[in-house]
Order: structure tokens, then C-alpha cells, then sequence
């Protein structure tokens, strides 16, 4: 294995049961956490193993379980945060049990190339497809789509169709709102995300839900486009009238209205309280720090990953997963001047 006229091979599983004195099936069981094996044995194979630095051949897998240890993941909208970080926590959660991860990814301008995306991917033999797909109007192109494939899809919203895993936007919207109410706010207005987009919708449905649930008003909500532009072209024309909350459909339309009521000579918390969705990483050092609403990615990933391979096992388990989310409270928010 160490022959200078070879150079450096890769060791076998071969090589880790000559070295531990077993046989190359007795590492099998051990990689694969059998539990018929002598803990003297399966020490040996460990150590064996550490010495060796030997890490399992995802290609020999591939051939033992017959599949390609591969899912295919067309990601909708991979600027955004939300799907941007539910891609990465999902590609970590497939390393950690061997699976790797090809993604296709579709902007903006590009969402008639989800069925070349689809084509793409089951051409490279992947075993699974996951869709990140927060717009309904891409999800609506794919679903004329058949590839025979399980698949998984990471939306708001329940689907007739697909099994589905979420953050509960929703009910982190209520919390989000509710927090608002309980401390004293009576006008509270929505600076909504785009209403194709599922994750948007279900913001704007537990902001009515808290509002309908105390007895207020509901406004017009203003719709954007998820930018802190946007936010900020609102917060330095918008006149209070009444209004002393906000309730921002993500983080960069927090910052950008906070920066526009600077402008104007408006504060937060004092004269506007502000609530953000996402818990951007820096959330915390806007000023004043962002109350907002976290989404746990990383959960999610391990969920989504989870509902694959089941899929790709057979099992068949419930139609709607999710993760709950969790309310930050920072600065932002206070209680209304008297």
C-alpha cells in the first residue's frame, strides 16, 4: 500500500480487517453500526481504522446499495437568504450520512428553466430530488413534470402533490405580531414580501391571524420585494398616522425602513417599533439591534434530509413537517410613547 513504485493508495476495507485481524465483513457490520459485534471486535476495527485514516468509498456504497448516494436539489430563488441557507444546512446534513448534493439552481428571470434543471439532475442518476421552492408560480412549472423520482419540496404551505417540510412561517409571523400586541400596539402595519412567494403569504396570514385574534384592525399591507431598498424607499416617506408598530416580512426590510425613518427624523423604537423575520446573522447589530423572528436551517436541513431518505426507502410518513420557529426580542420593539 506504501510502495514508493505505487505512490499512496487509498487503504481498503481489505486493509482495515488484515490490520484489526477480522474479516472484511466483520468491518462492514461495524461500519454500518451492527450491533451483534463484541465491543473488543468493534474497538479493534475503530482503531484500526483511525490508524489507517481510512474513510469509506462512496462509490463502493453506491454499488452495495445500488443507488448513486445522490440528491438532486433545484433551488428556486438562491440570492434569498432563506433558500440560500436552506441549501447549505441541507448539503451538511447530506455529508454527514454520505449522500452529496447536486444542485440547479433558478433566479429570478430563469423559472422556465426549472424543466431544464429537472432533465439535468435526473440525468445525472440522482436517487431523490428535493425542490427549494418558495414562489408558487415555479412550483406550478414543475408540477407538469414526472420523473418517477421521490421527492421532497421545502415550501410553506401543505401540498396535494408532494411531501413537504417548513419553518412554520406562519406561527413565527403570529409570534412576531403578538409580541407587538402584548406590548400595547393597536395599529400595526405589514411591510409584506412578494405574494408569489408561499413564505410570504404565510407571513401575511399570521400577521391577520394575530390582529384578528385581538380584536384590531387589519390595513392594507404594503408589499415589497424583499430588499432593504425597498424598505428604505418606504421608511423615508411614511407617515405614522396612527401606526406605532411594523411588522417587516424579513430582516433587509427591517434595516432598510429603520434607515429611512432615520432620515426623516423618526426613531426606533421610540416612535416606530420594528419586527423582522429571518435573524440575519447581523440582526443583532443593526441599530437599534432587530427584534426578529429565527428560523433554525439546520433543523430544517436534518428534516428535509430525513423525509428524503425515507422516501427513498419506501416509508411513507406525514404530509407536512415543520420546524417551529422562535421569536428574538432586541431593540427595535418597545412599548408605544405615551
Amino acid at each position: 500500500m506504501n510502495d514508493p513504485k505505487r505512490g499512496w493508495q487509498r487503504p481498503s476495507i481489505y486493509d482495515v480487517a488484515k490490520q484489526a485481524g477480522v474479516s472484511h465483513m466483520t468491518v462492514s457490520r461495524v461500519l454500518n453500526g451492527h450491533p451483534n459485534i463484541r465491543e473488543s471486535t468493534r474497538g479493534r476495527v475503530l482503531k484500526a481504522i483511525d490508524e489507517m485514516n481510512y474513510t469509506r468509498s462512496s462509490i463502493a456504497r453506491a454499488l452495495a446499495t445500488r443507488r448513486a448516494m445522490r440528491i438532486g436539489v433545484i433551488v428556486d430563488g438562491p440570492l434569498q437568504y432563506g433558500p440560500n441557507s436552506t441549501l447549505r444546512a441541507l448539503e451538511s446534513a447530506a455529508r454527514g450520512v454520505g449522500y452529496a448534493v447536486s444542485a440547479f439552481s433558478i433566479s429570478d428571470d430563469e423559472q422556465s428553466q426549472i424543466d431544464a434543471g429537472v432533465v439535468e439532475l435526473v440525468t445525472q442518476g440522482v436517487d431523490a430530488l428535493c425542490v427549494i421552492a418558495p414562489r408558487a408560480s415555479s412550483l406550478d412549472i414543475l408540477r407538469r413534470q414526472s420523473t418517477g423520482l421521490p421527492t421532497i419540496v421545502v415550501k410553506a404551505e401543505p401540498d396535494d402533490v408532494w411531501h413537504t417540510v417548513a419553518v412554520d412561517q406562519r406561527g413565527g409571523a403570529t409570534l412576531a405580531v403578538t409580541h407587538l400586541i402584548e406590548r400595547g400596539h393597536r395599529s400595526i402595519l405589514h411591510l409584506a414580501g412578494p405574494q408569489d412567494w408561499y413564505d410570504a403569504r404565510e407571513r401575511d396570514g399570521g400577521w391577520r391571524d394575530a390582529l384578528a385574534l385581538a380584536g384590531l384592525h387589519i390595513p392594507k399591507p404594503i408589499s415589497g420585494d424583499w430588499t432593504s431598498d425597498f424598505g428604505y424607499s418606504i421608511g423615508r416617506t411614511f407617515v405614522p398616522d396612527g401606526v406605532t408598530a411594523v411588522f417587516a416580512a424579513n430582516d433587509q426590510m427591517a434595516l432598510g425602513f429603520v434607515h429611512g425613518l432615520w432620515e426623516q427624523g423618526l426613531r426606533v423604537p421610540h416612535d416606530v417599533s420594528i419586527v423582522g423575520f429571518d435573524d440575519l446573522p447581523d440582526a443583532r447589530h443593526f441599530l437599534p439591534p432587530l427584534t426578529t423572528v429565527r428560523q433554525d436551517f439546520a433543523a430544517l436541513g436534518e428534516l428535509a434530509l430525513q423525509q428524503i431518505i425515507a422516501a427513498i426507502e419506501g416509508e411513507t410518513h406525514g404530509q407536512h413537517d415543520v420546524i417551529e420557529p422562535t421569536l428574538i426580542v432586541r431593540g427595535s420593539t418597545a412599548r408605544p410613547a405615551s
